[in-house]
């Protein structure tokens, strides 16, 4: 065999070799893979701990928010009485002071004429119901009707020729006071289409006057609750982790 040959079929064979190597490592490489079922379940750790992460997370933020309270000027007992009073304001418990405007209501004086209805010239409990909307939209924060301080619990209805407010009959004229920014609570009030355009319309008897400095009394009747109660802690807590295991689902 000519030395030609030999030197061919030897470059062949080294050729064929490094093919084969590399073909075993390629193999040995796959082999050494995760496979797919392997990475679901890491995926799926992956999101968990990132759950666990955000909880963790909003631990320490309501934790540094208590450490800085306690660090802070007030001391516990302080923090306690101010959220006490602020409790106690919103529930209409406590007296309350400030500028806002006083209301005025009366039936309408205009003859009745033959065919109308005298009922739309008189005021009803919708109508009171209408004007605290109006305030309590006008960002009023505190608003009585004739001495009686209007609260959630608050009904407003008619009470044969009378209103029924805090269980208390009301007779005309109707006296609002509420406490909030005068020339807002005026204008919302008088804007065109308004409730006190349509008073108008009636010929029902409607002032407002604006008050530097108004003294409202207190809501002094009880209200027990039978059936609602405050949500529990762990409540909260069982709410929070299912809302983010639904999110988690979600993703």
């Amino acid at each position: 065999m000519k030395r030609s040959n030999l030197a061919w079929i030897t470059l062949i064979c080294i050729i064929l070799g490094l093919t084969l190597t590399a073909q075993f490592r390629t193999q040995a490489g796959i082999k050494g893979d995760i496979p797919t079922k392997r990475l679901e379940e890491m995926t799926n750790l992956l999101k968990q701990a990132e759950s666990e992460r955000d909880a963790l997370r909003e631990q320490v933020q309501e934790f540094t928010i208590q450490i800085n309270d306690l660090l802070s000027d007030k001391s516990p007992t302080a923090r306690m009485q101010e959220e006490l009073k602020q409790a106690q304001m919103a529930a209409g418990r406590t007296p309350l002071q400030g500028s806002g405007i006083i209301i005025t209501l009366n039936d309408s004086m205009q003859t009745v004429q033959a065919g109308q209805d005298p009922n739309l010239f008189l005021i009803h409990d919708d109508d009171l119901l209408k004007l605290i909307n109006e305030l309590k939209a006008a960002g009023a924060e505190a608003i009585v009707i004739n001495e009686q301080r209007v609260v959630s619990s608050t009904e407003i209805r008619c009470a044969g020729p009378t209103i029924s407010v805090n269980n208390t009959r009301i007779a005309p004229p109707y006296v609002l006071q509420a406490i909030g920014s005068p020339e807002i609570l005026e204008s919302s009030l008088n804007m065109p289409g308004g409730i006190m355009e349509t008073f108008q319309f009636w010929g029902i008897q409607a002032q407002i006057q604006k008050a530097d400095n108004l003294l409202l009394p207190a809501y002094v009747e009880s209200h027990p609750f039978q059936y609602a109660r405050p949500v529990e802690e762990t409540e909260k807590t069982a709410d929070k982790t299912a809302d983010k295991a639904d999110k988690g689902e979600e993703r």
